[in-house]
């Protein structure tokens, strides 16, 4: 599994000219699953995810969570995450998860997400999204669930 959070000021996700999900402060959390993934890896993923802290104190070191300055989630599925360059200039996306299994997975880290944190704005999966947002700072990490399950053991 692999996580693109991006620290925004506001994002939005609009499907066929309807905005299906929008959040202010927060995180943009953009989210890859390969066949691989399972429950555990969701819960592992999503744990780091909420504790992350990213967000400036008092003193400008970037030292809270989203629980701290009460931000908000919009989580978005994106196969895209698991592209191959190596061979051409035409990606291959052979290790994205099959939709069912990625399907289910992504309604289990929501799922997931609003039982821990709290309502959670979303995107559609499998669907044409156009999204938009401002990052803060900029403030972007990438998480892979092959370092987390490596420093967990």
């Amino acid at each position: 599994m692999r996580l693109l959070i991006q620290r925004v000021t506001e994002g939005s996700v609009t499907i066929d000219g309807t905005v299906s999900g929008s959040i202010k402060k927060g995180f943009v959390v953009f989210i890859g699953i390969e066949n691989d993934d399972t429950t555990v890896i969701v819960e592992k993923m999503v744990r780091k995810l909420l504790g992350l802290r990213i967000f400036e104190d008092e003193n400008g070191k970037t030292n809270l969570s989203l629980k701290d300055v009460h931000g908000q989630l919009l989580l978005i599925s994106q196969f895209t995450l698991y592209a191959d360059c190596q061979h051409g200039n035409r990606p291959s996306f052979i290790n994205a998860g099959a939709p069912d299994h990625a399907n289910r997975l992504y309604e289990y880290m929501i799922s997931l997400c609003q039982r821990e944190y709290g309502p959670v704005a979303t995107g559609q999966f499998g669907a044409d999204m156009k999204v938009a947002l401002v990052n803060d700072g900029p403030f972007t990490i990438w998480l892979d669930s092959q370092d987390i399950m490596k420093a967990s053991t």
